[in-house]
């Protein structure tokens, strides 16, 4: 548990792509209208300042639009649509009917990564950055939504300009596909579905009146995607990802930027993560991942970590993993905040929601302390000693639940009081839910008879309320 953490070599990113900082700068360039707005907001209508609004919330209302205009010399428009870009980039949180600073703006204008990280939120978002006009139809849209990743990822490793009749034929051929693969294949076939490759299925034959399933198989078939439904449609894509600084687009011709081309490198690259799970927990929802990762060893769960997180949105996977931690199992609580750990900056607000819920409060204080740059071993500093005394029964917990007998003697080593007597009179008033039965299996487990007879009395004296 104190083992600290292993730096896994990170990947290189293609040869020509430029350094962080240098991908930054154009982040920080391409988003600077959507940041002077969500800071203006910040200062103008939080609440507290002259400006608030009436509810004291940061609300974007039509009068904080036009105040936006005349403080900031644009126009409406230019405004709305820079605070839109803020909201996808995460600059701006909207719950409900209220806005707050993201976690990004707070750290513009010292962490490269958190801008990055904002950046490659607007390029998830680009088709909402830039809704597709009204005539299209909404399955045709999900279609080419669905299939331009694989647009993106030839357009990067093309490294270059790429004709748009190519883009088109490329996209013409993934619609297709993904057309095919939705398409139900029938059950009853004359040779059965049983009837080849050594499968253990009984074959399923047809009666004679039927028509066979290879006179009906044209009329089944999806249809090709076509180039006029699909060359509006791509034309749309590639002015959206152009709006967002993603590509240039003209000439007939499309190229990827420097951020675009990073940005597709690192899809690919999670994509090659969530592949390499170790343990193949990537599909199944956080308490049972983290029950799996319980038996590895802490490089091997990290990685785990690493491909579980990278097979799903980061918000839906701190929610998940927030929620593991508020169960009864204290290992689950200590592994979750261990998977935090990896997902790291991503993960500040919803730490810092939970600081104030008595069962999380020591596991979010320590992970702050390391998060803000505090040595894993110095973090319990930032604990109070009934803080550090709680996380000390909870760990006890785990250990007696999940551990063996002689780890939880030498978990008693690892307490912060001096003495025996005084470690027992500190847990009888932290209050933990499980003291009684952390204390038991100590007692249990303590080859000491004297410091065993002192521990079950100390139980028992917990137990009847004493």
């Amino acid at each position: 548990m104190n083992q600290r953490p292993a730096r896994r070599p990170a990947p290189r990113p293609p040869e020509g792509t430029p350094a962080p900082a240098e991908l930054a700068r154009m982040a920080r360039s391409g988003l600077a209208g959507a940041a002077r707005v969500a800071l203006w907001a910040d200062t103008a209508l939080g609440p507290g300042s002259d400006g608030a609004t009436a509810d004291g919330k940061a609300t974007l209302s039509e009068a904080s639009a036009e105040r936006a205009s005349g403080d900031l010399g644009l126009t409406v428009a230019q405004i709305r649509a820079d605070w839109d870009t803020a909201r996808l980039a995460g600059l701006v949180e909207v719950h409900g009917d209220s806005a707050r600073p993201g976690w990004r703006l707070r750290a513009w204008d010292r962490d490269d990564s958190a801008v990055l990280r904002g950046w490659v939120a607007l390029f998830d978002a680009w088709s909402l950055a830039h809704p597709e006009p009204a005539e299209f139809e909404a399955a045709a849209v999900a279609e080419v939504v669905s299939a331009m990743p694989q647009v993106l990822s030839f357009l990067q490793l093309s490294a270059g300009p790429v004709p748009v009749e190519q883009l088109l034929d490329l996209l013409r051929q993934r619609v297709t596909e993904l057309r095919t693969e939705r398409c139900e294949v029938p059950y009853e076939t004359e040779a059965g579905i049983g009837a080849g490759g050594g499968s253990a299925v009984p074959a399923v034959t047809v009666p004679a009146a039927r028509t066979d399933l290879a006179e009906r198989a044209p009329a089944d078939d999806p249809a090709p995607a076509e180039d006029a439904e699909l060359a509006p449609l791509l034309d749309w894509s590639l002015h959206a990802l152009a709006s967002v600084g993603a590509l240039t687009y003209g000439v007939g011709q499309a190229t990827l930027t420097p951020l675009g081309s990073w940005a597709v490198w690192v899809k690919l690259e999670q994509i090659c993560v969530a592949a390499q799970s170790p343990a193949g927990n990537i599909e199944v929802a956080a308490e049972e991942m983290l029950r799996g990762c319980a038996q590895l060893r802490p490089n091997a769960a990290r990685a785990e970590y690493r491909a579980w997180l990278a097979a799903r949105p980061v918000g839906r996977a701190v929610a998940e993993l927030v929620a593991a931690a508020r169960g009864e199992d204290a290992l689950l609580r200590g592994l979750a905040f261990e998977a935090l750990r990896v997902v790291g900056a991503p993960a500040e607000p919803d730490v810092h929601a939970v600081v104030d819920e008595p069962t999380l409060r020591p596991y979010a204080l320590l992970w702050l302390a390391e998060h803000d740059g505090a040595d894993p071993e110095d973090a319990h500093e930032v604990l109070t000693r009934e803080e550090a005394t709680w996380l000390w029964v909870d760990t006890a917990a785990a250990v007696a639940d999940h551990g063996e007998a002689p780890m939880l003697v030498r978990h008693l080593e690892s307490a912060l009081q001096p003495t025996v007597p005084a470690l027992l009179d500190e847990v009888r008033a932290v209050g933990h839910p499980r003291t009684v039965q952390v204390l038991v299996a100590l007692a249990a487990a303590h080859p000491d008879p004297a410091l065993a007879k002192a521990v079950r009395r100390a139980a028992f004296q917990v137990h009847t309320g004493g």
